[in-house]
C-alpha cells in the first residue's frame, strides 16, 4: 500500500511540475491597415531563459520549427507567409554540433490578409511550437487562435 501511495504522489508531483512549465504566452489580434486589409499578430511572450523558435532551421538543424496553420475562410485571402518581427538569434549547440533559429523574450508572427468583400468575419487556426531552455526541451505545442475582422 506505501508502494501506490508514493506512486500516486510522484505521478501528481510531475503532473504539476510538467503543468508549471508554460514558458510562452500567447496573444492574437488584428490590425486594420485598409478597407480590405488586415495584419494577424501572433505575439509570443516568452520566460525568461527559455526560447522559442524560428519557421525557419538551418540544414541539418534539429529543433522543430514554429508552425501556423489556417482554417480556410472563403472570405479572406491570406496574402504571402507569416513574417517574423523580432531579434532572431542564431544558436550554435557546442556539443551536438548542430545550430538553429531562435528568439527569446518575444516574437510577433505576421500574417497579412485581405478580405474579398468588405464583411465581418475572422481567421482562425493553430501554432504549434516547441521551446527549449539550457537544459531540456518541451514535446511540441499546438494553441488554437480565432482573430476578428471588420
Amino acid at each position: 500500500m506505501k508502494n501506490i501511495l508514493l506512486a500516486i504522489v510522484a505521478v501528481f508531483t510531475l503532473t504539476a511540475t510538467y503543468a508549471q512549465l508554460k514558458p510562452v504566452s500567447w496573444k492574437f489580434s488584428s490590425k486594420k491597415i485598409s478597407d480590405k486589409e488586415y495584419e494577424i499578430h501572433m505575439t509570443a511572450t516568452i520566460k525568461n531563459g527559455w526560447h522559442l523558435y524560428s519557421q525557419t532551421q538551418p540544414k541539418g538543424a534539429i529543433a522543430i520549427p514554429t508552425k501556423f496553420v489556417f482554417v480556410n475562410n472563403p472570405l479572406v485571402v491570406l496574402k504571402g507567409n507569416v513574417a517574423e518581427v523580432g531579434k532572431l538569434e542564431k544558436y550554435q549547440d557546442p556539443i551536438l554540433k548542430v545550430t538553429a533559429n531562435q528568439y527569446s523574450n518575444s516574437v510577433t508572427f505576421v500574417q497579412k490578409v485581405t478580405l474579398k468583400a468588405p464583411a465581418k468575419t475572422n481567421v482562425s487556426g493553430n501554432v504549434t511550437f516547441q521551446t527549449c531552455d539550457d537544459k531540456q526541451c518541451l514535446p511540441p505545442e499546438k494553441v488554437s487562435f480565432n482573430v476578428s475582422l471588420g
